[in-house]
């Protein structure tokens, strides 16, 4: 029982140890914190339900850990996502020199299919926007909301975290601090700023909590926005707009990537204006892109006009 004891207090300190080590000096964002302290206490759970030491786990225990995700029907892209996060810590644990074999080098996540993400048109974009009530206290905040997430490309994070401070109105720029505290400036269009200008009209009138005075974008308590509230804005507004589409805040920045891709801009571009470490991040868009393509040419090539003509008067062939 002792034994026991010690061993359990031994591996809370590493554990401690680890999310000291992703925090400082892997720079995460508080989300993606959270994400892995989640997704490490699962595997934590099953360890302990099976009396199975951190130091101790093999590869057959971490094989039946992730059985145990499909088992209870946990998505491929969430399985995805937690044998990374399990991977990350028995690394650290190698680093650390607390293991020799690192037990989760050979696991390997599923197979999940290329998963475009839902986009929504130009018109579509303005009647949400356009559904806004403006004779209401918030009506001029959530039309900035909506044109700063579509003009920028943001995360919803980044917009609800967006201060005064970093918004360069004369030179139509703003600055995001997006993934583990990197910024980059990002361009922003003459109407979003139009809005924002509008919006700060009713701001200056508000009383603003006490630690909130530079942040852009307050709810009417005076305090800071969560992405939740975003995302039941925009849910509300598209429901009012008749959007039968799925959509999110993370739609605008869809959004944004696909309609600069179509009009031309160049994908390093994007990948700047997005924040995204790697182009093959950004890459996705180009099959979107190229789904478009396709149905274009499916739809106006003489040869399937042709084709489509001969099947009605012939619909045997």
């Amino acid at each position: 029982m002792i034994l026991d004891e010690e061993k359990r207090k031994n591996e809370k300190a590493i554990i401690k140890k680890y999310q000291q080590y992703l925090k400082l000096e892997k720079s995460l964002s508080k989300n993606t914190l959270e994400a892995y302290n989640t997704d490490l206490e699962k595997l934590m759970s099953f360890l302990s339900s099976e009396r199975i030491g951190i130091l101790q786990t093999t590869t057959n225990d971490l094989e039946q850990f992730i059985a145990g995700l499909h088992d209870i029907g946990i998505h491929a892209r969430s399985q995805a996502r937690i044998i990374s996060g399990i991977k990350s810590f028995f690394r650290f644990l190698i680093l650390e020199d607390y293991i020799d074999i690192d037990p989760s080098e050979l696991i390997e996540g599923p197979q999940i299919g290329l998963k475009l993400p839902e986009v929504l048109s130009i018109e579509e974009i303005d009647a949400i926007i356009a559904s806004i009530d403006l004779s209401k206290n918030e009506g001029q905040r959530n039309r900035a909301i909506l044109e700063t997430l579509y003009s920028c490309g943001l995360r919803v994070s980044e917009l609800t975290s967006l201060k005064i401070s970093n918004i360069y109105l004369e030179d139509e720029f703003i600055k995001v601090e997006g993934k583990g505290s990197k910024q980059r400036l990002v361009p922003i269009s003459q109407k979003a700023i139009k809005e924002i200008k509008l919006y700060f009209l009713d701001r200056n009138k508000q009383n603003i909590k006490k630690g909130y005075e530079d942040f852009v974008f307050l709810s009417r308590r005076g305090t800071g926005l969560s992405r939740i509230m975003i995302f039941h804005i925009i849910k509300e507004l598209a429901q009012i707009a008749g959007i039968t589409k799925i959509i999110s805040p993370h739609t605008f920045r869809h959004s944004f990537a696909t309609h600069l891709l179509e009009g031309g801009a160049n994908l390093r571009a994007i990948q700047s204006m997005l924040g995204h470490e790697s182009i093959a991040t950004t890459e996705i868009y180009t099959h979107i892109d190229r789904e478009m393509l396709r149905s274009e040419i499916i739809e106006h090539h003489p040869r399937n006009i042709k084709y489509r003509k001969e099947k009605q008067q012939h619909p045997k062939l």
